[in-house]
């Protein structure tokens, strides 16, 4: 379609007045409209309008603040360029869409309008929109598996018009962002034969079994407060709680208190979080988490570590890893813990660190052959990515927890000086967690009469580059310098 020149004359005009400060104000219909929204904003893409002249206005807010701007809303020219937005932006801006950040629509329209100039913005890691859009769709997934996994459904009294034996169930949630409708097939999808009710602060939906209808937002007195079946869950609850895989901090960080409330079992959660600390301090105070008496030889050990679930990492796919060398080495060398190629060849430091560690080890004039090399937990920690096994430090209570087994591989070698090499082996010879660069370069009396001296771990070196990990180098081959310097000053002792 031609443009006549009078109407060119008044697109002129109107694009004019958005430059000298008129605003195009968009009032949404829903929060979480991402159709009615990607409609408006190809429109004033097309129609050159910036980002600096749309006011994006929130359900129920007050459009008038903006009432002296032109609020028609523009007309695409009919040759107008196709607006273009690669599959990634779509894709994190329906989900972003639903967060409660007051600002997300001019956020993604600004995005929008940057991906006509730049289409490949959106592989920028480091552009502050493309992160904050990155968080936005973050926070709200997040908030999604919080739903999944925290509402809990409660069986109600029939309501007047009901038949008796139609059972309906009642849930309450206190959604961070606009997710409700987001979510309502997985709900429907998983209860698909149960009638059942979610409300919330925002809305509320209805399942019959056949039709999914939206309601009015809620209370929580609208919800009912329990029903006969949540016994029966709470002692099954209980019956599963494990103790020895607590771990409070990560707990609270996938189910936050404010769930609680929700949820039938969190009752019992304080009281047998508690039980395990109180179990937990008693086996402490009885001597290394109730392990049976210290095995008197190193082969002993190695049998014993092999059988030993006495923390998580025991419990994964992997394999003991049994320290080697001479039985009566006046070197000790001790690590982290074994890595993959350890596990799998059952043979302490043989991956990449391990030849790192030779290499220095020989540079210094130290005989690998004539330390007793091992680690301060036994088994390899990790996470599975796909076929990948990743490497994960050891926490501070499966540490002490194989203090018991590197304190027997010592009591049996009974090394004269024993080199620990990063953090994690500090803690497996003292008890508690010191500050490398702290304490590397002196030696420190162990309660036998031996001298620990601590240094860095080689795979610390591995993630460095440049002169980084010179100076970390250097400092490592000083560390080992006066560890061999010093055992050859025992040696010469009486």
């Amino acid at each position: 379609m031609a443009f006549s020149s009078g109407e060119r004359m008044k697109e002129a005009r109107s694009l004019q007045n958005v430059r000298l400060g008129t605003y195009y104000v968009v009032q949404m219909p829903e929060p979480d409209d991402f159709e009615f929204w990607r409609e408006r904003a190809r429109a004033l893409v097309q129609c050159d309008v910036p980002p600096d002249r749309i006011a994006w206005v929130e359900p129920g807010g007050n459009g008038d603040l903006f009432s002296h701007g032109e609020r028609r809303a523009p007309v695409p020219p009919a040759d107008a360029r196709p607006v273009r937005a690669n599959r990634r932006f779509v894709n994190l801006a329906r989900n972003a869409i639903l967060h409660s950040e007051p600002e997300r629509f001019a956020l993604l329209y600004r995005l929008l309008w940057r991906l006509q100039g730049t289409p490949r913005i959106m592989e920028d890691k480091a552009d502050p929109d493309v992160r904050r859009l990155e968080e936005l769709d973050k926070a709200v997934r997040r908030d999604s598996h919080k739903m999944h996994a925290f509402v809990r459904f409660r069986l109600v009294e029939p309501q007047e018009g009901e038949e008796p034996g139609e059972e309906h169930y009642v849930a309450w949630f206190e959604p961070d962002h606009h997710i409700l409708r987001a979510n309502a097939g997985f709900f429907m999808r998983r209860f698909a034969n149960m009638r059942w009710s979610i409300l919330t602060p925002q809305g509320s939906l209805h399942w019959d079994t056949e039709t999914m209808r939206e309601g009015p937002p809620a209370q929580r007195g609208d919800a009912p407060g329990g029903d006969p079946m949540e016994e029966l869950w709470r002692s099954y609850y209980a019956s599963i709680f494990n103790p020895a895989r607590l771990k409070i901090g990560a707990m609270l960080k996938e189910m936050p208190r404010k769930y609680w409330k929700n949820m039938p079992e969190a009752a019992l959660i304080p009281e047998l979080v508690a039980g395990a600390q109180r179990r937990e301090s008693a086996m402490v105070e009885a001597g290394s988490l109730e392990f049976e008496e210290r095995p008197e030889t190193l082969p002993a050990i190695d049998k014993a570590i092999h059988a030993c679930r006495k923390c998580p990492i025991g419990l994964l796919d992997n394999t003991a890893v049994m320290g080697e060398g001479p039985d009566n080495a006046a070197l000790m060398i001790v690590g982290e813990q074994p890595g993959d190629q350890e596990d799998l060849s059952g043979r302490p430091f043989v991956g990449p660190a391990g030849q790192l560690l030779d290499v220095h080890l020989e540079r210094a004039g130290i005989d690998r052959r004539a330390a007793y090399v091992t680690n301060a937990v036994k088994h390899f920690k990790y996470v599975q990515r796909g076929k990948r096994r990743l490497h994960q430090s050891p926490g501070a209570k499966e540490i002490d927890t194989c203090r018991w087994w590197v304190e027997s591989e010592r009591a049996i070698v009974q090394p004269k000086l024993v080199l620990a090499m990063g953090a994690s082996a500090a803690r497996g010879m003292l008890g508690k967690t010191v500050s490398i660069s702290r304490v590397r370069g002196a030696p420190i009396a162990l309660d036998d009469g031996s001298e620990l001296w601590v240094t860095a771990h080689p795979s610390y070196l591995l993630r460095l580059e440049g002169p980084a990990r010179e100076e970390q180098a250097r400092l490592f081959d000083a560390d080992l310098a006066a560890v061999k310097e010093r055992l050859a000053e025992l040696a010469e002792a009486p």
